[in-house]
């Protein structure tokens, strides 16, 4: 069945559809940990039980979320073994340290005080628990400066030397090689990029509530004296004050932090053109150099054949402006660069423009919610909270373009030039690789579809008044019975 097809080919697509899966849960997590810190922090000073209804609710989901990140980062590092062996025999001396940096501090951070923040909120003391919230929290963090610190070696390697057997080994120093040029800009890209993507959540979540409570106010009388679902339930949704709080949060989040992100782009953008000029010149559509200034182009259709972008709508000079702050400032194109180490322009080309639109739509979603306060109508337009829903996976869409920019335009190399996707792969059969990418698509699919089905549901319910803890009964052992002193009406019965 998969004869036919490039076993390297199949081999990247089955990576790109692993990390692609496994970085939707990261890039919410991440930024989930940090809102449930200042939940808690929140709680713990003013004493509002609003602010404690919402962690216990979104306790519940980032504890699902978290799973499935674990879950799918373990499977994809197989790969590296299975798909990659060349690449991980030649690159293991520098990033098998760094992965292990990033189990041995963040890992063994998260793991060590996850239990005391999902189950030990009547267990232990107040501030002990926070403490273990701001652990939790502080290990995500970790575990993307690691984790980018080696994503960001393999494109502007520094720091290495290499040996007899071909392979990249420490230099003289760690710090070069953890501190590369590119690794400070694409952190602070994607960290702020994992707490936009979880803002957009947590809005379109409260925006959901606000929506569905105002349908509910102007449902029509039924004349029945029956007192109302909402009425009888032990716990009424709180669509009002929990909604309104996490709805607020989330614009002040983007109004405040989409800026700052737009600013980072452009900071690690200049940064790309310097250590990796192709990828920048494919982002921007330039097949021809432009020695006095080069236009913005919009949109269009790029021409690989042809070397050109057809039907393009531009803007003159405007792409030497924003790259070097001139308008008539000489930029460079693909014709400068070999046939063979030109990236796939037309994936590069369409991935940034949704990464930025989406960006400016988060931008513009954040500028509007400022209107809205201001004229204090934050919680009575509709189209606006119309607009938060739908940008709810905004932010997934954004990071996954994002990622699929930055990886693809590092083509043909796995090492920026140095070492070759073609010369990094295993000894592949295509039939292996194309059945084993078809068993992982079934299989993701499957698993965490049904999880992100569960998180949504949970969403759709609402946080309740007075939201129960993840477990408020003690936890037994199987086949231990509780002792009389335990559980005494138990025994009387």
């Amino acid at each position: 069945m998969f004869d036919a097809f490039d076993p390297i080919v199949l081999a990247r697509i089955q990576f790109a559809f692993t990390v692609s899966f496994h970085f939707i849960f990261p890039a919410f997590s991440i930024g989930l940990a940090s809102y449930l810190a200042v939940l808690e922090g929140l709680w713990l000073r003013t004493g509002k039980q609003v602010y404690l209804d919402l962690f216990r609710f979104w306790i519940k989901i980032f504890a699902i979320a978290f799973a499935m990140g674990v879950v799918s980062g373990i499977v994809m590092s197989y790969q590296f073994g299975t798909n990659w062996a060349v690449f991980s025999d030649k690159t293991g001396p520098i990033l098998g340290p760094l992965m292990a940096y990033e189990v041995l501090t963040a890992f063994f951070l998260e793991a060590g005080f996850l239990g005391v923040m999902l189950f030990g909120m009547k267990k232990v003391g107040k501030g002990l628990h926070f403490a273990a919230t701001c652990c939790v929290a502080t290990g995500t963090f970790i575990s993307a400066f690691w984790i980018l610190s080696a994503n960001s070696w393999m494109h502007t390697p520094t720091g290495f030397e290499i040996n007899t057997a071909g392979q990249f080994v420490p230099g003289p120093s760690w710090a070069a090689i953890i501190f590369n040029p590119s690794f400070p800009y694409r952190l602070a890209h994607t960290v702020i990029g994992a707490y936009l993507t979880t803002a957009l959540v947590v809005g379109a979540a409260g925006a959901w509530h606000l929506l569905k409570a105002r349908r509910g106010k102007s449902a029509p009388s039924t004349g029945s004296t029956e007192p109302s679902v909402a009425a009888a339930s032990p716990h009424p949704t709180a669509s009002n004050e929990a909604a309104r709080t996490m709805f607020s949060m989330a614009m002040w989040m983007a109004a405040l932090v989409a800026p700052v992100q737009i600013f980072a782009g452009d900071r690690q953008g200049l940064n790309t053109l310097e250590h990796q000029p192709a990828k920048v010149m494919a982002m921007e559509g330039h097949y021809e150099s432009h020695p006095d200034g080069a236009p913005l182009i919009l949109f269009g259709v790029p021409n690989a054949r042809e070397k050109r972008i057809d039907y393009s709508i531009e803007i003159p000079k405007v792409s030497s402006l924003i790259l070097k702050h001139d308008l008539n400032a000489p930029l460079a194109g693909l014709d400068t660069i070999p046939d063979d180490r030109e990236p796939p322009v037309a994936i590069i080309f369409w991935s940034f423009r949704v990464m930025v639109g989406l960006g400016m739509a988060m931008l513009g979603l954040g500028l509007w919610s400022l209107v809205a306060r201001v004229r204090g109508r934050l919680y009575d337009w509709t189209w606006l909270h119309r607009a938060a829903l739908v940008m709810g996976p905004a932010g997934f869409v954004a990071v996954i373009a994002g990622w699929i920019t930055t990886e693809v335009g590092r083509q043909p190399f796995t090492v920026y030039n140095l070492l070759r996707t073609t010369h990094s792969a295993s000894p592949l059969a295509a039939p292996a690789v194309g059945a084993s990418l078809v068993a992982f698509v079934v299989i993701y699919f499957a698993v965490f579809g049904i999880g992100t089905w569960y998180i949504l549901k949970l969403i759709q319910k609402g946080p309740q008044a007075g939201e129960p803890y993840i477990q408020d009964a003690p936890i037994r052992t199987a086949g231990i019975m509780p002792s009389p002193a335990q559980h005494p009406t138990e025994v009387q019965q």
